[in-house]
């Protein structure tokens, strides 16, 4: 199979497909390739705490829906550990600006569905993949 495109993304976690998502909204066509199934990337368990930037761009992406509804958002972080005191980071105060727990997988769930409403193209279990003709006026 060839596919041709503006833009080829690799790999299918949040940083891809946010990318694939943005450069939609510009009118910039792409295809994701991940080496994974949906369903593994969809059931990885990773971290969940997003910077103010984060949270303003994916709001700005009109991505923040459930983000604002489900996440949990912190003033800053507590360091605790081997019984001493605990030390608080608070990052609002110095920035002005709330994190948000969010997690990870929820992202990458609400990534997948929005390439998906807009009829993006991912490409899951991607393998045998080669690139040609990289440097002709269409790669």
């Amino acid at each position: 199979m060839i596919t041709r495109t503006q833009v080829a993304i690799i790999g299918g976690g949040p940083a891809g497909l946010l990318l694939s998502h943005m450069l939609d909204l510009d009118g910039i066509d792409t295809v994701v390739l991940e080496r994974q199934s949906r369903t593994h990337v969809l059931r990885r368990i990773r971290a969940g705490v997003l910077e103010a930037g984060t949270i303003d761009l994916l709001r700005a992406a009109g991505l923040g829906e459930r983000m604002d509804r489900e996440g949990h958002p912190h003033d800053g972080s507590a360091i605790a550990w081997e019984g001493r005191p605990r030390f608080f980071i608070d990052t609002k105060k110095f920035t002005g600006k709330a994190m948000m727990a969010y997690g990870q997988t929820a992202i990458t769930e609400d990534l997948y569905a929005a390439r998906d409403r807009a009829g993006g193209e991912i490409i899951d279990e991607a393998a045998n993949v080669e690139l040609h003709e990289l440097t002709s006026a269409r790669p």
